[in-house]
């Protein structure tokens, strides 16, 4: 249990989990570079004790390992569990109300404790002495990305009604004053936008308190998906095992007494400046939009603080690490709330939000000769408008049947839903709606659409495990590799508007229409390289689903649409970059040479890289 970020390092280098990083080291693109090459390594946490520009230090990849996070809360965690477990079924307390004693007991004890003096511990400081770490090459400025921002209902004021969420932070930058103003990028349906709206409504400003550091738990809460009426705050005092210490400011602004830095302001109401670009987690810039803007009020500091930091970017990186802690930590909190679901994966390689892969149950129809989705799509829908799952774009959705069925073997799964799925029929699209901010495959902000695919019953077909003669030889389509049984991977040409790309498409469901029967391969892959989408698994998933927007790129051989419902015999999502997409992020090869000295012989990070 720690009562601080500096116990949790101190912890952690005892025992083997942290390396010291003595050089100068420039925030501007080097310290994020560093991150990636021991994230990717998987090494240990890294903290920067040098850092040009500041005199704070900086903790980077502190989740970096499903091992490293179980060890820091290895003290709470099987308790921490079992009360979410009880959350999600309260009827486990009734049924065996004597082995659940210690976890309420546990419970009790995590309620957040109010205190007076807050300011005590800390100093007033200005934007500018904190490390202001630039992540890619072309983010608009420095960014927090593992903050904790707080606001309370201004309907019911209290931290136990409070928001407390992990939304980006841009501290410097584009049209921003330096030292009195930051950019806030959250959607509007998240809880800091709900007490946002209610704000705007009574025409007041909205404070924001935004806590950095502090015990571990504290950052995990803020990025927790918890069941409602559970408080984050709540929550952080049950993983740290000691309890949220807080008080207000004489303005009234909530202080974590624990935080090693709090930066407090306000937002007012119709108050945006552009924020971004941002290098994010799909693996691309999310490029400049207007966002609120947060007028600061105090920076604060505590004596010894320590700023931490991740950097997000084609996953995996630490925040998938987030992911599968979570996904521990929640346990069947997704079967309580739908039922008929086993099971919801939202697939890091593909960027999490773009493709959902799920396992239910069909009982709708037990007694018809001819299976078909039924309940499946009750629960798809049920899915795609749950909290976060409604950011998703690709649904893939199976029955376990006689054979368990999981979600976490990808190729399996696909090979299974492919093997099953009529293609006239079980394919569904939802149009003209919502995708994630961060995903400019579709045809606005936050516009797109979404498909659901769905299989059950009896195997209807054979999946090829080689390219198919049809589709080698074909004019201006080139390179066909297989990238998973029943799925092809093919080169097309470039193309400037939505009206060549259908002509192009028109042309090649045209040509391997003519060229007879394909039924062995359901599914194929228009892209820019087959062979990088074949050469893995993550480069398809990543590739297909972020690169695409269903009702704009989804095709098929010998197509038609029957009563408003489309169908077709092959299956083809055009992944090829579009003129709209974002641009991918790359490293700068001067910055990577300028940080090899640090891997070198008698540097910091000598052997770090096995």
């Amino acid at each position: 249990m720690y009562t601080s970020l500096e116990a949790c390092i101190k912890d952690l280098e005892q025992n083997g989990h942290l390396i010291r990083i003595r050089e100068e080291v420039d925030p501007l693109l080097e310290m994020s570079a560093i991150h990636l090459r021991v994230f990717e390594a998987g090494g240990p946490a890294l903290l920067f004790e040098n850092i040009k520009g500041s005199r704070y230090k900086a903790v980077s990849n502190l989740f970096g390992t499903m091992e490293r996070g179980k060890f820091i809360f290895r003290d709470t965690w099987e308790s921490t569990q079992n009360i979410i477990a009880l959350r999600n079924d309260p009827m486990k307390a009734l049924k065996t109300p004597f082995r659940h004693i210690s976890d309420a007991t546990s419970a009790i004890k995590a309620l957040p404790l109010k205190q007076g003096n807050v300011l005590s511990g800390f100093k007033e400081i200005q934007i500018t002495d904190l490390p202001l770490i630039k992540h890619w090459p072309m983010d608009g400025g420095a960014f927090i990305t593992l903050p904790q921002v707080y606001s309370e209902d201004p309907d019911k004021q209290g931290i136990m009604q409070a928001n407390l969420g992990m939304y980006r932070v841009q501290l410097t930058g584009n049209e921003f004053e330096t030292n009195k103003e930051l950019g806030l990028h959250y959607q509007i349906h998240r809880g800091i936008g709900v007490h946002q709206h209610k704000a705007n409504r009574k025409g007041e400003p909205l404070k924001v308190s935004i806590f950095v550091g502090g015990p571990p738990a504290h950052t995990v809460s803020a990025v927790m998906p918890l069941p409602e009426g559970l408080s984050e705050m709540l929550f952080a005092g049950l993983l740290a095992g000691k309890r949220f210490r807080y008080g207000y400011d004489e303005a009234g602004y909530c202080i974590s007494r624990d935080a090693d830095f709090v930066i407090t302001g306000e937002i007012h109401p119709s108050e945006t400046k552009p924020e971004g670009p941002f290098g994010d987690h799909l693996g691309y810039y999310s490029l400049t939009h207007p966002f609120p803007m947060m007028r600061i009020r105090k920076v604060y500091a505590k004596q010894n603080a320590i700023w931490p930091f991740t950097v997000v970017g084609r996953p995996p990186q630490e925040d998938t690490t987030f992911g599968a802690l979570i996904h521990e930590l929640t346990g069947g909190a997704i079967k309580q709330e739908i039922p008929g679901v086993k099971e919801v994966h939202a697939v890091d390689a593909a960027g999490v939000h773009p493709l959902l892969l799920a396992v239910g149950y069909e009982r709708y129809t037990p007694y018809t000769k001819v299976k078909q989705p039924a309940e499946l799509l009750t629960i798809a829908n049920r899915i795609l408008g749950t909290n976060q799952l409604s950011l998703a774009k690709y649904l893939f959705i199976a029955a376990e049947e006689e054979q368990p069925l999981s979600t976490h073997n990808i190729s399996q799964f696909l090979s299974y839903v492919l093997e099953r799925i009529d293609l006239k029929r079980d394919i569904h699209f939802q149009t003209n709606t919502t995708i994630d901010t961060l995903d400019y495959s579709g045809n606005g902000l936050n516009q797109g659409s979404k498909v659901i695919f769905a299989a059950c019953g009896d195997k209807k077909r054979d999946l090829c495990t080689e390219v198919p003669e049809q589709l080698k030889e074909l004019r201006n389509y080139v390179n066909p590799r297989l990238i998973l049984p029943g799925m092809v991977a093919i080169e097309g040409p470039t193309f400037n508007t939505y009206a060549d790309a259908e002509q192009q498409l028109d042309e090649l469901t045209n040509a391997i229409s003519m060229r007879g029967e394909l039924s062995s391969c359901p599914l194929i892959v228009l892209c820019d390289s087959s062979s990088f989408v074949s050469e893995k698994l993550d480069n398809f998933l990543w590739t297909t689903f972020t690169r695409s927007n269903p009702s704009h790129d989804i095709y098929g051989v010998n197509a038609d649409s029957t009563f408003k419902h489309w169908g077709c015999d092959n299956l083809i999502i055009d992944a090829r970059t579009k003129p709209h997409h974002a641009p991918p992020l790359i490293s700068e090869p001067a910055v990577e040479k300028r940080i090899d000295p640090l891997f070198a012989k008698g540097g910091s990070l000598s052997g770090v890289l096995k």
